[in-house]
């Protein structure tokens, strides 16, 4: 099997382009997603990005507040608590951003029938409700017949509604753990990654903690994710902050709210870039730019019981280094 471990830099560089279709794993705004991913692409400066959210986080905020999204497939594009997605909303309202608005059940749907390799899935989801009928795409079309067209079930005659696949150009899923292959376990809810990890074409991964494979064989019923499908691994410690990342750390909750208020202007924005996605290269840079104080304090949390099975088999970040050649 292949050493798929490779730095986030090159991560991004090689599976993402301006104009693709890119899809993140994870959901709820304090969920398990690729944030660490988001940052390093509105580095690199990727644009015109067609994304599909089962729900939006603080990752798909910062990359339209940086006017990288082009259009949005989304379930759900709120923050919960910590506000409206200021920097999505700002993208929208000027007209950077198209937002498709589907829910939290649409989504995965039509991610199970992408994995599956159907053009389309059954449904009753947002059938009969303005998602089936507005579109943003076609905004002048009412009631619109292309975003969830009426089918006739060929056994029943029911009358259901149609929804479109999912196949993403490229996913970045975030997992607990994952070895040098691509095999991956997932502590917390799970929401659509595993449909996600089927239904793209290129799969990275984005892993807290890398692990002997060892691992993988002692719980061989976790591997929701397997090497075969997975095309990059990426390991990044703390790649969820400000969320949390169930067994590991817990969600930063003083600067979600920080992260979102300076969004919500250009201005803002730029200066957020400039301290907390342009200001390190490395993942030790990286926990710096986070304070080691607060990251202890979020690191010592209630569900940190849940990696104790797993520990024995946790690599060292001079293992992994060794195993990247040196980088």
């Amino acid at each position: 099997m292949k050493n798929k471990l490779i730095s986030m830099q090159e991560a991004v560089a090689q599976y993402t382009w301006d104009g693709m279709t890119f899809a993140h794993g994870g959901a709820l705004p304090v969920g398990s997603d690729c944030i660490a991913f988001f940052r390093e692409m509105v580095r690199q400066g990727v644009k015109d990005v067609n994304l599909i959210s089962n729900c939006n986080t603080q990752g798909s905020n910062l990359l339209a507040a940086a006017g990288g999204v082009a259009r949005m497939e989304v379930g759900f594009s709120g923050l919960e608590v910590y506000g409206f997605a200021n920097g999505l909303k700002r993208a929208v309202e000027s007209g950077k951003t198209i937002l498709e608005d589907y829910s939290n059940g649409g989504i995965p749907n039509r991610l199970f029938a992408g994995a599956m390799g159907w053009p389309f899935v059954p449904t009753f989801v947002s059938w009969g409700s303005d998602q089936q009928w507005c579109s943003a795409d076609e905004p002048d079309a009412y009631p619109n017949t292309k975003k969830i067209p009426e089918i006739k079930c060929p056994f029943t005659g029911v009358t259901m509604g149609a929804m479109k696949a999912l196949r993403p150009d490229v996913a970045c899923i975030h997992v607990t753990m994952a070895d040098i292959y691509g095999n991956c376990i997932m502590l917390g809810t799970e929401w659509s990654r595993f449909e996600l990890s089927r239904a793209a074409k290129k799969v990275v991964i984005q892993a807290d903690y890398i692990v002997d494979t060892d691992c993988m064989r002692q719980f061989p019923n976790l591997v929701r994710i397997p090497d075969l499908v997975v095309d990059a691994v990426v390991y990044w410690p703390m790649g969820v902050w400000p969320a949390c990342s169930t067994g590991v750390y817990d969600s930063d909750e003083e600067h979600m709210f920080y992260m979102n208020k300076m969004l919500k202007t250009e201005e803002g924005t730029g200066e957020y870039i400039e301290k907390y996605v342009k200001s390190y290269n490395t993942p030790e840079e990286y926990l710096e730019v986070i304070g080691k104080e607060k990251v202890n304090q979020l690191c010592n949390s209630v569900t940190n019981f849940l990696m104790d099975p797993y520990r024995k088999w946790i690599k060292s970040d001079a293992e992994i280094k060794e195993l990247m050649g040196g980088k």
